[in-house]
């Protein structure tokens, strides 16, 4: 491969950019033989989803100058019934555990490691915050403070993936010994059955509630299974026998329980599957993650065409460039629209005219901040990347923990965005991980 071109990197969908890409004929005859692809595939195909679910999902009215920001799923079953196929998040820790776990190895400093995978994971993001305290500062004067709060709310949501998925990595010492299938089920039916005991215990006590947040164990579940995967542990029937099994558990439990239809929160739900997770959610990362396994074969055949690689590893390269900036472009179009008198809500006259058109312009907007932003994720941050080797166990244990604070600090952002008590998330957030980082720079032991 020439020397001006991106290449893959060892971990599945990670790519090292220089200043371009390959054409599909080069690309595929300089990967190597043995990457996975359809890892690659799984995570960029279920990003999409993700961003096409937003754009289509959300809609928002401006009503004497309060901004409503809203979801299509509270307007009907359907909708709510389509979330089992749309509600795809498992895959990403399913994807990101496959991934990963190869880096990992018995012994190694557990702090470097993750300081390491956490490098490349929050590079976009200290840009991204950059992005919306000029905005929100920007806007502030400009709003009513109705409109402003929902906005500096909505802002740093999707940023609940980020702390969710440092956690998980932060196991890896642990997840990483399911090297047989005995320990894979065991190691599952522990969190399985640790939620549905939560989940009994706050639907009955009221003071029990907040234990429900322990539930946010919920993403170790396919992230197990990626390690599975990764080690071949399950086969593609056993795999399909067991999506089949707890399909049949989560229709009985939405049949016969108390949980609601909707695998995504709408915010008017009595028992919501994922603020915080249930058993209901638990169930679904088993299903959609036993599929994977069962399709991966599949979906490896396909990658193998020129330009479906092409396509696949192109759109990996900004992975998170694409996560992170569809948010700003989806809040900017809605609230545009609203002020233009077309907002897009259910009961306008144009609700489908307008639909349409912010589907084609959002398809628009994203591409253009996707080509215009990647180098962000991909070229490395003065004093951020370059992170030499921890050798010390303490102070690898030290950063580790740093890094879990700013892992659940995210994880606490989410509550209220960038306003009130979200102020000061994020202010842990940034200091743990710059302490994390200066910690790791430290050269005497």
């Amino acid at each position: 491969m020439h020397a001006h071109a991106r290449v893959l990197s060892g971990d599945a969908g990670e790519m090292k950019t220089l200043t371009g890409i390959p054409g599909p004929a080069e690309l595929a005859a300089s990967t190597p033989a043995d990457r996975d692809r359809a890892i690659d595939v799984i995570r960029i195909v279920s990003l999409v989803g993700v961003v096409l679910g937003h754009t289509v999902m959300a809609i928002s009215i401006i009503r004497g100058h309060v901004f409503i920001w809203e979801n299509l799923l509270t307007a009907s079953p359907v909708f709510q019934a389509m979330t089992w196929l749309l509600q795809i998040m498992p895959l990403f820790f399913f994807a990101g555990a496959a991934a990963c776990v190869s880096s990992w190895r018995p012994g190694a400093n557990w702090g470097g490691w993750l300081m390491n995978r956490c490098t490349r994971l929050f590079r976009p993001v200290f840009y991204y915050l950059a992005f919306w305290a000029v905005a929100l500062t920007a806007l502030y004067p400009l709003l009513p403070q109705h409109v402003y709060e929902p906005i500096a709310g909505v802002s740093v949501q999707l940023l609940w993936f980020l702390g969710a998925y440092v956690l998980v990595l932060a196991a890896m010492p642990v997840l990483s010994r399911i090297t047989t299938p005995a320990r894979l089920a065991v190691g599952v039916l522990a969190v399985y059955g640790t939620i549905a005991a939560i989940d009994a215990a706050r639907l009955h006590w009221t003071a029990a509630a907040p234990l429900g947040y322990l539930n946010l164990s919920v993403w170790l579940i396919p992230a197990m299974f990626g390690i599975a995967y990764r080690r071949q542990l399950l086969t593609a029937r056993i795999a399909l026998v067991t999506a089949l099994t707890l399909f049949v558990v989560d229709v009985a439990l939405v049949r016969w329980g108390p949980y609601e239809l909707s695998m995504v929160g709408t915010g008017d739900h009595h028992l919501s599957n994922t603020s915080p997770p249930s058993l209901l959610l638990a169930g679904h990362a088993i299903i959609l993650s036993a599929l994977a396994i069962a399709a991966a074969p599949a979906i490896a055949r396909w990658a193998q065409r020129p330009r479906v690689w092409w396509w696949t590893a192109f759109g990996n390269s900004g992975a998170m460039t694409l996560y992170l900036w569809h948010m700003p472009a989806l809040l900017a179009v809605q609230v545009v629209f609203d002020y233009l008198g077309h907002p897009r809500y259910p009961g306008q006259p144009d609700f489908l005219a307008v639909s349409i058109a912010q589907v084609l312009i959002m398809s628009l907007v994203v591409a253009v901040l996707f080509v215009a932003l990647r180098p962000l994720e991909n070229n490395p941050l003065s004093g951020w990347d370059g992170v030499p080797a921890v050798t010390s166990a303490r102070r690898g244990a030290v950063i580790g923990a740093l890094l879990c604070i700013a892992g659940a600090a995210t994880l606490a952002l989410v509550k209220w965005g960038l306003k009130d008590d979200g102020l000061v998330c994020v202010s842990v957030v940034v200091s743990g991980l710059v302490s994390a980082r200066a910690l790791a720079a430290v050269r005497r032991d």
